[in-house]
């Protein structure tokens, strides 16, 4: 494999510096939810830690070399998940830390930003605005911002999901990875196909939400002006040339699946697996749903990478999931 920006002695180092309280996340065949999607599935339970999502492994990483450093205030932007673990890990390290999002986020993840002990400052526009005003505040303030996907501590962090992938699973043959910014993406995709170069590995990201899988599937950054989806944790529209030239050489496929699949996956998680998650971490059970032909047979790993929705918006989206036909 050619070389990504990722480093597998440096992301086994950093399974010694997380908190294991993110470590050695749940993982199991979940065979409820087989006769429905036609193939052996098992998950990867991001969800069952302080944040709720796999993101405070890259934030403990980012948290503890500033602290290492004398640095002692951060800012960064979220579409929620890495705003609550930035915030989670600097508490503990007394880290000063300012979260940059939407106004337009779900409210329960602004909530738990706020109770973490954050500054949260809110823009009128999406995350790519978020983006733009987290960097002129680390350039205003001359304090460490955090880019996550770009910053490889991000990366490195999710990618420890990967080592604990290939260590504790029987054989399996492909793993479904949602796509936004791309950390989990490259981190998780380049340690299997390190460890385990056989395994098929697939990103999944929303019909309106296409930024990243179009420029994987054109080898060059393509933006896009808009996006339109629930899953607003990967609802990104200016991908980074660096994560994407990572994603290139790590993801044999990147799939685009349609709204009324990531209900339906929410309901199969609620129904089969009793598990309430966000639209993003019902992604890979979406692209099953969507092409069950193709997944007929094997064994699929998904990654349930967050658990963090505003409650009413979630009993909205299940109450009336439709059912998908791939």
């Amino acid at each position: 494999m050619q070389e990504t920006r990722l480093d597998l002695a440096r992301i086994r180092a950093a399974c010694r510096v997380i908190d294991p309280i993110f470590l050695d996340t749940p993982f199991y065949r979940c065979e409820a939810l087989e006769p429905d999607l036609g193939c052996t599935v098992s998950i990867k339970l991001e969800t069952a830690n302080p944040v709720r999502s796999f993101k405070g492994r890259g934030t403990e990483l980012v948290a503890s070399l500033l602290a290492e450093n004398g640095r002692r205030a951060v800012v960064c932007a979220s579409a929620g998940n890495l705003g609550q673990a930035l915030a989670w890990s600097g508490r503990g390290r007394g880290l000063d830390v300012t979260v940059v999002a939407s106004r337009f986020a779900p409210a329960a993840k602004l909530d738990r930003i706020r109770a973490l002990g954050a500054r949260l400052e809110l823009v009128d526009g999406d995350f790519d605005m978020a983006r733009e005003r987290a960097a002129a505040i680390a350039l205003h303030h001359g304090i460490r911002l955090v880019e996550d996907s770009l910053d490889i501590e991000t990366c490195e962090g999710a990618a420890t999901i990967g080592l604990e992938l290939v260590d504790a699973a029987p054989s399996f043959d492909t793993v479904l990875i949602a796509l936004g910014g791309g950390a989990m993406a490259t981190g998780v995709g380049h340690v299997v196909k390190a460890l385990a170069p056989g395994v098929e590995v697939i990103c999944v990201q929303p019909l309106g939400a296409p930024a990243m899988t179009l420029s994987w599937r054109e080898r060059r950054v393509v933006t896009t002006d808009s996006t339109d989806t629930i899953a607003d944790g990967v609802a990104g529209r200016r991908p980074i040339p660096a994560v994407l030239d990572d994603l290139l050489l790590v993801a044999d496929d990147v799939v685009l699946v349609q709204e009324a699949s990531i209900i339906a996956g929410m309901r199969a998680l609620l129904d089969h697996a009793g598990l309430v998650v966000e639209p993003s971490a019902a992604l890979g059970i979406a692209a099953i749903l969507e092409d069950r032909d193709r997944f007929a047979g094997r064994h699929v790993v998904t990654v349930v990478c967050g658990s963090n929705v505003d409650m009413d918006a979630y009993h909205g989206w299940v109450g009336t999931a439709p059912t998908v036909r791939g």
